[in-house]
C-alpha cells in the first residue's frame, strides 16, 4: 500500500484505540515509520495529534459511562471514586501549617549604591526623604 493510504488507516485506528503501539501492530506500520512520517510531514503530525485526542476522548467517555453504570449497580468502589474526584466536599484535602520568619538584613554599601544609581537612572527624585535609607 502507498503511504497516504497507510497514514489514513493508522489515523482511523488511532481514533478508535489511542495507543500508538497497538495501532502500529493493527495496521502493520512500524513505530520508526510512524515517527519518520511525523517528522517529515507537519500536516500528518497535526492529524496524528488530533486523532490521538479524539481517541482519548472516546475512551474517557466509555470509562465514564461504565463508571456511571457501576454506580447505578451500587458498586461502593465506583461511588467512592466518583465522590472523591467529582464532588468537592468529598475530595481528599491536604492541610499545611507552619511559620515563616522574615528577616530584614541591612543593605550593604554596594547594594545601596546600586539602588541609588537605579533611582537616578529612573528619573526619580532621589532627594525625596523616602529614599534616605539608600544614601
Amino acid at each position: 500500500m502507498k503511504d497516504p493510504r497507510n497514514k489514513e488507516l493508522f489515523l482511523d485506528q488511532l481514533k478508535k484505540t489511542p495507543i500508538i503501539q497497538v495501532c502500529c501492530e493493527k495496521t502493520g506500520i512500524s513505530r520508526a515509520t510512524l515517527y519518520r512520517w511525523k517528522a517529515k510531514d507537519k500536516g500528518f503530525a497535526e492529524k496524528l495529534n488530533k486523532a490521538l485526542g479524539e481517541g482519548t476522548e472516546l475512551v474517557n467517555d466509555c470509562a465514564e459511562s461504565m463508571l456511571i453504570s457501576a454506580i447505578k449497580d451500587k458498586n461502593i468502589g465506583a461511588i467512592k471514586y466518583w465522590l472523591n474526584n467529582k464532588c468537592p466536599g468529598y475530595m481528599p484535602k491536604l492541610e499545611l501549617s507552619g511559620k515563616v520568619k522574615v528577616e530584614n538584613e541591612a543593605l550593604s554599601e554596594e547594594q545601596k549604591s546600586l539602588i541609588k544609581k537605579a533611582l537616578e537612572l529612573s528619573g526619580l527624585n532621589i532627594n525625596d526623604p523616602k529614599y534616605d535609607k539608600y544614601k
